[in-house]
């Protein structure tokens, strides 16, 4: 099974940077560049032209050195004694990452969770645009969500090639989540995330993410109870 999570990830050669070649991003650093983008959009919203590795990496929530090995992954840009331009890495970072291309998102299930990610405002400024939303509940087909009309499951394959959606996001329960898989794949979608709360297999060369809040939550715990054991001790 393939998997965001495992896999190492190819660096397509970056504008102005002639004879580069594919690098392999580990998906810990994949992670971590996203939490610099989104500092340097920030620092670009306030006008900040020059980052520091050190400002940069306390507000990715990392350490300097951290950062500036992830960022040789995908060149080095900064100026000893003067930093980073925010601009020119926080471009260069997005077309590591793929934010550079057009990314069209179909969302399969209307419920709670699908309408409140079809209504999210900040997927269309990180170059996420949502296209299309289905349920199989003939009670909800035909609703209005956002800007979006709820369309049957029945015609995902036919939906998917008409808005030419190139992700897909799962917000289905664990009984029918493979079967709905399985057909986003052979439409020919190869990137797919999932909020189901069921392992789905899928061939090489799809890139599946599991997002499961139950065990996130656990982790939590477990973070949480060792913070409290040294109270409890003393």
């Amino acid at each position: 099974m393939a998997s965001l999570d495992s896999t190492p990830h190819a660096v397509p050669d970056l504008p102005g940077t002639p004879g580069a070649t594919a690098k392999q991003i580990p998906p810990a650093a994949v992670a971590r560049l996203t939490l610099y983008l989104r500092a340097l959009n920030t620092l670009l919203a306030e006008g900040v032209e020059r980052v520091s590795s050190e400002s940069l990496a306390e507000a990715s929530g990392v350490s300097s050195a951290t950062l500036r090995k992830d960022l040789s992954h995908v060149g080095s840009y900064g100026t000893r004694g003067v930093g980073y331009e925010v601009q020119y890495l926080s471009r260069h970072i997005a077309a590591a990452l793929g934010l550079t291309h057009d990314w069209k998102v179909a969302i399969v299930g209307a419920g709670n969770l699908g309408k409140a990610l079809a209504r999210y405002g900040g997927f269309e400024s990180r170059g996420f645009d949502v296209v299309a939303i289905f349920d199989a509940d003939q009670m909800v087909v035909g609703n209005e969500v956002g800007w979006l009309r709820v369309s049957d499951v029945a015609d995902l394959e036919t939906v998917l090639h008409r808005t030419g959606a190139n992700m897909v996001v799962l917000a289905l329960p664990a009984a029918v989540a493979q079967d709905v898989c399985d057909r986003v794949v052979a439409a020919g979608v190869r990137s797919v995330l999932s909020f189901a709360p069921v392992m789905l297999q899928v061939p090489e060369g799809v890139n599946l993410r599991k997002v499961d809040m139950a065990t996130e939550l656990q982790i939590l715990a477990y973070h949480a109870q060792r913070a409290q054991a040294p109270e409890q001790t003393a």
